[in-house]
C-alpha cells in the first residue's frame, strides 16, 4: 500500500480539519477496552488542537460518546458507535433510526463467554461486541456462531475488528460519520484528514479521500499510536508558536 505524505503541520492547521479514532490510533491497544491507559498531555493536545483549528477537531469511534468523553476529558465533535450517534455543535447529540440487537442475542453472547473463558462481551446500546483477545484460537468458533445468530437477519451485519467481532445495525459506519461531520459549520468547506488504525476505519479513510482529503492507516504512515501523538504533540506546538506570534 502506497503510504501518504504527511502535509506540513503549517498547512494541516491553515486548510484541515482533523478527524481521528481512539483505540489503535490516539491511544495504545490493551487487553480489554475498559484497561487502555491515557497518555499524560494527551486531553491537553487535543483541546489545544480543538480551539487551534477552530472546533474542527473530531473524533471517531467504535466506543459510546460516554466512553469517548471520559478518555479525550474532552466534549468535542464526534462519530461515536460508528457513527450511530452524532455529535456536531452547535446541535446535541443525537442517535441515528437504528434497530437494536434482540436481547436473545446478548444473551448468547453472554453463553458464548461461558464456552469460551477468556472471551468476553462489550454491550452498546445498538450492539454489542465480542473480543477474544484473550483466547486468540476461540475467533473463528465464535465468528460461527455469531453468523448462526444473525441468519436471515438483513438488519444486521458482523464486523470485524482487532481481536474481535461487532455485532451491529446496519447503517451507520465510519464513513458515514466522515460525511455527517464534513458538514458542520467547524467543518465545512475545509479538507478533512482522518487517521485509522483498524478494518473498521476503512470506510472513514475512503470517505475522506473521496472528499478531496487524506485518509491515514496508523500502519502505513505512523507505525504506532506512539507516534500519532508524537505528530499531534508537533501540531500543537506549531499551533502555540503561532498563536505566540500573533498569526
Amino acid at each position: 500500500m502506497t503510504v501518504t505524505v504527511l502535509p506540513p503541520p503549517q498547512d494541516v492547521l491553515r486548510r484541515h480539519v482533523l478527524l481521528l479514532d481512539v483505540d489503535g490510533t490516539l491511544l495504545d491497544i490493551a487487553p480489554t477496552p475498559e484497561s487502555v491507559v491515557v497518555p499524560e498531555g494527551l486531553p491537553e493536545t487535543l483541546d489545544v488542537l480543538h480551539r487551534a483549528l477552530a472546533g474542527g477537531l473530531a473524533i471517531i469511534s467504535g466506543r459510546p460518546l460516554d466512553q469517548i468523553d471520559a478518555l479525550t476529558r474532552n466534549a468535542l465533535p464526534a462519530g461515536a458507535e460508528h457513527g450511530a450517534v452524532l455529535r456536531i455543535p452547535p446541535d446535541p447529540a443525537r442517535r441515528l433510526a437504528l434497530p437494536s440487537v434482540p436481547q436473545a442475542w446478548r444473551q448468547a453472547a453472554y453463553g458464548m463467554t461461558e464456552r469460551f473463558p477468556g472471551a468476553r462481551v462489550e454491550d452498546k446500546e445498538s450492539g454489542f461486541v465480542l473480543h477474544y483477545r484473550s483466547i486468540p484460537a476461540a475467533g473463528p468458533a465464535l465468528d460461527r456462531s455469531l453468523r448462526g445468530l444473525l441468519q436471515g437477519e438483513p438488519e444486521f451485519e458482523i464486523l470485524p475488528a482487532d481481536m474481535a467481532w461487532e455485532v451491529r445495525p446496519r447503517g451507520a459506519d465510519k464513513g458515514t460519520a466522515v460525511r455527517a461531520i464534513m458538514r458542520g459549520a467547524a467543518f465545512a468547506d475545509r479538507i478533512p484528514l482522518f487517521v485509522g488504525d483498524d478494518i473498521t476505519d476503512m470506510d472513514a479513510i475512503r470517505a475522506a479521500q473521496a472528499m478531496g482529503g487524506v485518509g491515514l492507516r496508523v500502519a502505513d504512515s505512523f507505525g504506532s499510536p506512539e507516534a500519532v501523538r508524537i505528530w499531534l504533540a508537533e501540531l500543537r506546538r506549531h499551533a502555540e508558536l503561532t498563536t505566540q506570534a500573533g498569526g
